[in-house]
């Protein structure tokens, strides 16, 4: 395993990336402007979290944000779910996001435990 030098190398970081780019593609048409502004955020809050938590070079800084990524995993999650129940989103699709908001979920919850026993 390579050093990780900068937020960038992060796989957590690069998958919360892709997972935000496909939230807004998802939701390019969407006309209920006030859960897909919440979704965006909401996606959009793991990557930068992680992102700012690292910037900070402080150990106990850096777990808070991942925290508040993991956090944002879950706000993310609630909010699919209420899209797929009023059939913003379909079903099929609702649950694939699911999957990786729950993937990302557990690699932060991985980081912040090797984070803890490891500094």
């Amino acid at each position: 395993m390579s050093k990780i030098e900068k937020f960038e190398d992060l796989k957590i970081w690069q998958d919360g990336i892709n997972l935000s780019i496909h939230i807004y593609q998802i939701l390019a048409t969407c006309r209920d402007f006030s859960l897909k502004d919440q979704m965006c955020r909401a996606a959009v809050s793991i990557p930068s979290n992680v992102a700012e938590g690292f910037e900070r070079h402080s150990n106990k800084e850096f777990i808070r944000y991942l925290r508040i990524a993991k956090g944002s995993s879950g706000e993310l999650r609630t909010q699919i779910e209420i899209a797929i129940g009023i059939g913003l989103v379909k079903k099929e699709t609702g649950e694939d996001l699911i999957s990786k908001t729950r993937y990302l979920s557990a690699m932060l919850q991985n980081l912040i435990k090797i984070r803890e026993t490891n500094f």
